[in-house]
């Protein structure tokens, strides 16, 4: 029976399944870009993207997100609308924190990147401003509970 559970979680971690909405997925699928991205505007029709990041256990865990771009960069948010600490209170933010690479599905096409954390104020207020323009129907709970990620390419 063991055996059974081990290669099930085996072959969904080797299949995935893409999230959706408020539900994690594990792999996310895309076909793999061919050159690296200088310019993520094109991310702008975009509402959601698709965010991978590694387990310390092996399992990959991936959610939906929104994004945006802003000053040439590209940033994803994670807003904690009832408070919790950061990054602790989300499973997804916890891994980005542990290894910082990460697969990120836009449309149909899958890009390899590194996250790393927005700490300077006037950046992130910045961002959320940008943030608050192409979702203008979201409600932030305020740039104190919302924590911002930058994407790089890999190094």
């Amino acid at each position: 029976m063991v055996a059974l559970i081990l290669l099930l979680l085996l072959t969904i971690s080797l299949i995935g399944f893409d999230p959706k909405d408020q539900r994690s997925g594990l792999r996310s699928s895309g076909q793999l870009a061919t050159a690296q991205v200088t310019d993520w505007s094109f991310t702008d029709q975009h509402e959601e993207i698709l965010v991978q990041t590694n387990t310390q256990y092996g399992i990959p865990h991936s959610i939906t997100n929104h994004c945006t771009d802003y000053d040439g960069e590209f940033y994803l948010f994670s807003a904690y609308y009832r408070g919790g600490n950061f990054p602790e209170d989300r499973a997804w933010n916890r891994n980005v924190i542990w290894g910082s690479r990460v697969r990120l599905t836009i449309g149909d096409t899958l890009y390899y990147q590194q996250l790393s954390v927005v700490t300077d104020l006037s950046l992130r207020a910045a961002v959320h401003t940008e943030l608050l323009a192409k979702y203008f129907r979201w409600k932030s709970p305020g740039l104190d509970q919302v924590y911002m990620f930058q994407v790089d390419s890999l190094r």
